[in-house]
């Protein structure tokens, strides 16, 4: 299998973090790729025509793409168990979607700065998304911290890949300002030997 890979991407990392939970990171050929919105990767665009990270290329089948699919499909081939039966499950899967909508937001903020020319930048947009990310870290401290320091699972690791994110592009924001236990959480969580070694620079 090719994993198809951008060391910054919170999504891609995701996928790295289970591979290294599960012990299986030498199964996948690590496929490093440069693209943005505006620039395909030409070397991703016959497998994922959306040219989005991360791609995941197997030996036969279609290449899957969207973190979540990739996801689920290695945690069962690994029989993993991050993704629990029963009610659970549930609530593991809402918190995987809840962390793809803060990575959603914040790389949205960081493409406006960015890509668009500054006469075409939307400070408003920026303060929008952030305010989702706001409204997110504070409902997870006081609604899902009993899920948080349950067993490991998808939904925790997602949680995790998703601070780390806003901690890389957009620390200065302080996140941890509205979220105490969360940020008590993610203390203790980031210090995982998967989180470290897959730590953005």
């Amino acid at each position: 299998m090719k994993l198809y890979h951008a060391a910054a991407s919170p999504f891609v990392r995701k996928v790295m973090v289970l591979l290294h939970e599960t012990g299986n990171l030498d199964r996948v050929e690590i496929v490093n790729t440069v693209l943005t919105p505006v620039a395909p990767a030409a070397n991703l665009t016959g497998k994922n025509p959306l040219s989005k990270i991360p791609a995941l290329e197997r030996a036969s089948g279609a290449t899957l793409y969207d973190s979540r699919v990739i996801t689920a499909y290695l945690d069962d081939l690994f029989d993993a168990g991050l993704y629990p039966t029963g009610s659970r499950r549930w609530e593991t899967l809402t918190l995987e979607a809840t962390a793809d909508g803060i990575m959603d937001a914040g790389v949205s903020m960081i493409y406006d700065i960015r890509l668009r020319p500054e006469d075409k930048q939307w400070p408003d947009w920026g303060e929008a998304q952030w305010s989702k990310i706001v409204r997110t870290v504070g409902a997870l401290d006081a609604q899902w911290m009993s899920h948080l320091s349950g067993p490991l699972d998808m939904g925790q690791i997602a949680i995790g890949c998703a601070l780390g994110y806003l901690d890389f592009r957009h620390d200065a924001r302080g996140w941890r300002d509205h979220a105490p236990a969360l940020a008590e959480w993610f203390a203790a969580f980031g210090e995982r030997p998967s989180m470290q070694a897959t730590r953005p620079a």
